[in-house]
């Protein structure tokens, strides 16, 4: 496997362009994040993704780079997506007791702005907390202050 890899890597390093080779630095360095985190998500480290929490509330910031981009040269609303499940599925998961868990069942978004500029923060809180569903808000705002986006998402809660 690491012959393949080597192989691999080598191919595009030495074929590939600017565009090409930041973004294999961009998800090597996300790689490397995962490797030292341990049990985070691939996901949450290829985005580079940092979260703080809150009593009821989760932030999670993630640096701006091309490879991200649609072919509108903004941040693909696949990537805005991921950025509000992750956050408000962290946070439900968060507020859970031990042995349960959070999963989504229903995720709204309503894209306002294009994603621009140098990174994008998202900002989840509770909506309602039961014992079978949450239903979770989040936003998205890029560093100039602009919201982007705006998601409910409703989340079934599980036994582990």
């Amino acid at each position: 496997m690491k012959d393949k890899l080597i192989t691999l890597l080598e191919s595009c390093l030495e074929n590939g362009s600017a565009d090409d080779l930041n973004a294999i630095s961009y998800f090597l360095e996300g790689l490397q994040r995962k490797i030292k985190m341990g049990n985070l998500s691939f996901i949450d480290q290829f985005l580079h993704m940092d979260s703080k929490f809150g009593e009821n509330s989760c932030e999670i910031t993630i640096p701006l780079n091309p490879v991200l981009n649609n072919s509108f040269d903004i941040v693909h609303g696949g990537v805005t997506a991921t950025l509000l499940d992750t956050a408000m599925g962290t946070l439900a998961n968060y507020l859970l007791p031990e042995g349960y868990g959070a999963v989504t069942n229903q995720l709204n978004i309503h894209y306002i702005a294009p994603g621009i500029g140098t990174s994008l923060r998202c900002n989840a809180e509770i909506i309602h907390r039961g014992n079978k569903t949450m239903v979770v808000s989040g936003e998205v705002r890029r560093d100039d202050g602009k919201k982007i986006a705006h998601a409910t998402g409703t989340f079934f809660v599980i036994k582990k």
